[in-house]
């Protein structure tokens, strides 16, 4: 389904729908104040993000702004591991499905995928590409990719992310983290964002479902394998030349955990949402919501005349399944009159 207009002006399409943070525009404006700065991050505002994300991950984080999320992904995995390596990673990763081929086409490396019923790794799922180490025919893991949260909403605790981390670590592989939705799931665990990359080696920082104008994060939590992302983010087209504008935004994010807030609203109304709608007879929720989405079965054609006056999409055509995304922005109201919608069209 394409972003076409609908008769409501807000859906439940993708968290990138929303417009900007309000103090992260007032970021930008402060950002181009008249004064001139230095260029590719030779400037203030990207030395106070650097400091901002040693506060929050670790002083040893190394961190590269980019544009997009892609590119973020596309930068970690050529500095993680070599050519002749490759990523094991959930079939359903946005890296598999969601990039256009981006990994392996740009970074030249191979994903190695593993079919999962909640878009979630283990240690076991992991183990079944942990195979032919030192066979010069086949590729050689090297990286552990999960997203947090998933594709499909979920979420790995603590612990997982622990399990993970100390079974990649004893066979010689990096841990990563897609976190276009990291916000999210520390607001949803009630941790901090460190917490959250405990054990972890590098992590897809994501700002833009956060509530940024444009602008995500590679943050390397060891240096030593930062050494190459200098050069890799040149090469990748993801370096800003004014980067003020990028790290700006990316501050205002941070500063006094302002992401928690928001995360937490996008949060709490999937699980409002979750409630209204799977009290509809007809409805089926196929996920459990741990953050700020809302997987759901309807009947067949509901979704289509839904689809008439609220922007939403389609996840899965062959079983009438739908994918609802909540946003920083999302409101009760927005909530209560999408659900009154669902209940009229699936009562027909």
């Amino acid at each position: 389904m394409s972003d076409h207009p609908t008769a409501h002006p807000r859906g439940f399409g993708s968290d990138n729908h929303a417009g900007a943070l309000p103090e992260v525009l007032e970021a930008l404006a402060a950002a181009s104040d008249g004064t001139h700065a230095g260029s590719y991050g030779h400037d203030a505002w990207t030395e106070r993000m650097e400091a901002a994300f040693a506060r929050e991950l670790g002083e040893n984080a190394r961190v590269f702004p980019v544009f997009n999320g892609t590119g973020a992904n596309t930068v970690a995995m050529r500095a993680l591991c070599q050519p002749w390596e490759g990523i094991v990673c959930a079939e359903t990763a946005h890296v598999n499905v969601d990039e256009c081929g981006a990994i392996e086409r740009i970074a030249g490396r191979k994903l190695l995928t593993v079919p999962t019923t909640d878009g979630k790794l283990t240690p076991e799922l992991v183990e079944r590409r942990l195979v032919r180490f030192g066979d010069e025919h086949a590729t050689q893991p090297k990286v552990v990719s999960i997203t947090q949260s998933t594709e499909l909403g979920t979420l790995y605790t603590l612990d997982e992310i622990r399990a993970l981390s100390e079974q990649a670590h004893e066979r010689g592989l990096l841990l990563h983290i897609d976190g276009a939705r990291f916000t999210n799931a520390a607001a949803a665990l009630g941790c901090s964002l460190g917490e959250l990359a405990q054990g972890v080696d590098a992590v897809s920082f994501g700002g833009t479902k956060a509530g940024l104008v444009f602008g995500e994060a590679v943050v390397f939590l060891r240096p030593e394998l930062a050494e190459g992302a200098l050069f890799l983010r040149k090469q990748t087209l993801m370096l800003a030349s004014k980067q003020r504008f990028v790290a700006a935004q990316l501050l205002a994010l941070l500063e006094d955990e302002r992401w928690r807030a928001t995360a937490g609203n996008a949060n709490a109304m999937a699980r409002r949402l979750a409630e209204k709608v799977g009290a509809i007879p007809g409805v089926e929720l196929t996920q459990e919501v741990q953050a700020n989405a809302v997987f759901a079965i309807l009947p067949p054609g509901a979704a289509e005349k839904l689809q008439e006056d609220w922007l939403f999409y389609t996840w899965d055509e062959a079983r009438d399944e739908v994918r609802w995304m909540c946003s920083w922005d999302t409101t009760a109201e927005d909530v209560d009159a999408f659900a009154a919608a669902v209940g009229e069209v699936v009562g027909r």
